[in-house]
This record gives C-alpha cells, structure tokens and sequence, in this order.
C-alpha cells in the first residue's frame, strides 16, 4: 500500500475540502509549478491543477546563460482552505521571497501575493479569532502573525521564536506543519540527529496556547525496510467520519520522494501515529466516491492537439518543463509532431531549455518516443533521457551533414553532493554509431526496484529494440 504514489510528489501537504482530498507537492524548478492533486479516499490520486503556470520570469528560472534554479524554486508549501478560498503558501531561494497564491476555483488562475524574505518551510495557520500565523523555521521553529493582506508580518502582531536545536543534527525543526485541533495548538517538524539516530524521524510541539508551553514528542520513526530514509515531513487531515491520518513522504534514491499515508489517532491531545510509532502497513480508508476512476500521475501523449480560445496549446497535466519554457521555441507541426528548440547553446543536458519532462514510476520505468531528427542542423543533438544530476540520454545528433545515435552519461562523486547541482561539466560520449535515416524509435527501461537505479538504452532496427 505504502508509498501511496511510487513517484515523486515530494514535501506534501493535505486538506479535505467535504468529500474531497487536495495534496499540494513541492516542484522546486519544473514549471507549471505546485502541483496539485485530488482524491477520494487518501490512497488513489490523480493531478487536478497547478497553482501557477510561471513564478517571477528570474533569468534562472528561464536557464539564461548559464543560471539555474536547481534545490531552489518553489520548496515545501502549505496548502489550507479558509471561507471557500484555498490557500497555498510557499518559500523561493531563487527569488528570495515568500509566496502566498489564493482562488476560489483551482482550475481558475490563482491570485499571487507575497512576502519580502524567506520564510523556510512556512505553514499556515487560519484561527477562528480571525487572526492569521505563519509556522516556520530550520532548526528552528518560529510562530509570525500575517497581517490580513498576507502581504507582510502584522505591525505589532505575535511573533514568537517557539524551540531551537541545541543538539548536533544533520536536520532539524524543518518542514513545519501547523494546525489547531479541540483548543491545542500542534506544529511537525522532522529531525534528524547524529549518533544513534540514523534517520529523519516526525516530531510534534504542542501547547494549548500560542504564548504558553509547547511539549515535544517524537511521534514517528520509520524507514520501510531502506536504512537512512526515515518516513517523516508531512501533516494531518481527517475524513468526513472523524478518522485522522497523516501524509508524509520518503527519499526513494533516483526515482524521488514519494507520499507515505500514516494512520493517526489522539490520546489525551497528544497525536499517537500508526498504533503508536510501530508502523502499519495494510489499512482501510473509506472512499467518499467508490466508484471514480482515477487519470493516471503519468501518460502517453500523441500530441494531437487543438488550441485554445487564445491561440495556445495546452499540454497534459501530467507534463512539466524543465524551467520556465521558451514558448515561442515549441510547437506542433500539421502532422501532429512535437516539435521543440532549446533557442541556446547548452554545455550540458541540464543547461538545455525546453526539456519536457513526466515523472518516473517505481518499480519499474519503460518509456519510448519516435524522433524525428530531419529538421536538425549541424551540431543540434535531441533525444530521450533519464533528468537528474547525473543524467543519462539516448539521441541522434547531426555532424557534417550526417546523422549520429549517441548515448551520453553524466557521473558526479557520491560523496559530493554539491556536483549534484549543475556545473559547467558535460556528459561523457559512451557509445555513438552512424544513424541511417533520420527517423529512430528511441526507448529507456530504468529500474528503481529497492533502489537499484540503473538504466537501459535503445534504439529499434528491423522492428526490433
């Protein structure tokens, strides 16, 4: 049962709006951005929207030059529905602000305010008093009362540092989850502490007041059978029948983070997670709708589209670009062709704007595509690849008029996790061999199963990979 979603929807956050449930996932540099899912019954979700098709249009967030977003964009958000308006609030480190988008309708636009600084992780809080908070913090946890804009801290409002780490800890008070429920007040946060401790671990401050005292208690400490990946960073919703649960997440390896549903129960306030810290791994929830049938998180596409009433196309929700897109450098041809330029010359995979990307799928991943590499000049290069830091890519590059099969890997030290992040490296050449013709069935099986990560590339011939 558990992950919920074999993918990456990382850093969520639920809500039930009456017989509905709205995850909000963290899409850091893929645009559109802020994907939103829905369900019914906490288990099964398909992609509803996104919060917002472009952020601030930041040379980084266009991969001008060189420049990127890559671990900034848009990090964990809090999503809350208060007087028939959903909320989603969220932090930038490209931009250095903090965001909060509202609408009435989630397929509507939403409107966009924000906030000067970076309010790490923050979590919002709607109390009945009619007055707004803002949890947040690293390594800390900070409490911020929100003027009624939600455009700046409120001139002479609450503001309260609640607990900071005093102990050694590879992660700590990070992902704040604020809620009030039955008159106490609760804020999760993960940690993460060196020694003994070898995981992210779900911990919960409460108190009956916001100036009071806030207990601490470690509610949560599971890793699915994968050392080091501890089940943690989410908060809690309940059902129409009263039931609590908790929707967390854990780091997978190469495939991403993926959605972890916990059982949660209250105890004398105090929030008792899966039958009290021992994990539970299969368990019932009620669907509000049985009988819906659920869009797939990932999709085939032909690209047979139409336009809108404006003149664009609109692609598949399930489809995200690898940075804000340059519009104007994708099309579709009068044969229903996808046809795409990156409108620069990129030093690596990752520099190259206008990648199309859908998530992967654990276990197992299988993906192909028909190229069509006739229209390339000399040195254009296009084909299918496995995104990341250490990417890896089938494609058909053109060299003096002629066509070339290419595979291209890009390797980083394991032990450092800042080559993760782009740099000026490129991709080492693996193999290449003469194309005939310009038009190849090109195919990767990638294989994530207990985070094996390896990959296979294929071309077709004779009818055959």
């Amino acid at each position: 049962m558990n992950p919920i979603i074999c993918a990456d929807f990382p850093e969520p956050d639920v809500i039930r709006v009456g017989d509905t449930y709205y995850m909000i996932c963290a899409t850091m540099h893929f645009f559109p951005g802020g994907t939103l899912l829905k369900s019914y019954d906490l288990v099964h979700w398909e992609i509803a929207a996104h919060v917002f098709e472009r952020l601030d249009d930041t040379p980084a967030e266009q991969l001008e030059g060189e420049q990127s977003i890559y671990g900034k964009g848009m990090w964990a958000a809090s999503l809350r529905y208060h007087k028939d308006t959903f909320y989603v609030c969220f932090a930038s480190y490209d931009t250095g602000k903090t965001y909060i988008y509202r609408t009435k309708n989630i397929n509507e636009p939403w409107e966009k305010r924000s906030l000067d600084g970076v309010y790490h992780h923050p979590s919002l809080l709607f109390d009945e008093d009619g007055r707004i908070y803002m949890g947040y913090g690293f390594n800390e946890v900070r409490i911020l009362e929100l003027n009624d804009t939600l455009t700046a801290p409120k001139e002479g409002g609450f503001e309260r540092l609640l607990v900071e780490e005093k102990q050694d800890a590879y992660i700590s008070y990070e992902g704040a989850h604020f809620y009030k429920k039955d008159g106490t007040y609760y804020i999760f946060v993960i940690q993460w502490l060196k020694g003994n401790l070898t995981q992210r671990e779900q911990l919960c401050l409460y108190g009956d007041s916001l100036d009071g005292e806030f207990k601490k208690e470690m509610v949560f400490s599971e890793n699915l059978g994968f050392p080091m990946k501890g089940v943690a960073q989410g908060g809690i919703v309940d059902t129409p029948e009263g039931d609590w649960y908790s929707m967390l997440f854990q780091d997978r390896g190469a495939v991403g983070r993926m959605p972890v549903l916990v059982p949660v129960s209250f105890k004398n306030g105090v929030p008792v997670f899966a039958g009290g810290k021992k994990f539970i791994p299969e368990f019932t929830v009620r669907s509000t709708r049985p009988d819906y049938v659920y869009e797939p998180v990932v999709t085939s596409d032909n690209f047979d589209y139409a336009k809108d009433d404006i003149g664009r196309y609109i692609l598949k929700k399930q489809w995200q670009w690898n940075h804000e897109p340059a519009d104007k450098l994708w099309w579709i041809n009068d044969i229903g062709g996808f046809c795409i330029k990156t409108g620069k010359i990129s030093t690596n995979l990752i520099q190259a704007r206008n990648t199309l990307t859908q998530r992967c799928i654990q276990p197992y991943t299988d993906v192909s595509v028909e190229l069509n590499a006739d229209s390339m000049k000399d040195g254009d290069c296009a084909g299918l690849c496995l995104l990341q830091g250490c990417y890896g890519y089938i494609g058909v590059t053109k060299e003096l008029n002629r066509y070339y099969l290419v595979v291209v890997t890009r390797s980083i030290d394991e032990n450092s996790i800042a080559e993760v992040l782009p740099d000026y490296m490129p991709g080492t050449l693996k193999e290449r061999m003469l194309l005939e013709g310009t038009v190849v069935k090109l195919r990767i099986k990638a294989d994530f199963d207990d985070m094996v990560d390896t990959a296979h590339f294929f071309y077709e011939k004779d009818g055959e990979y």
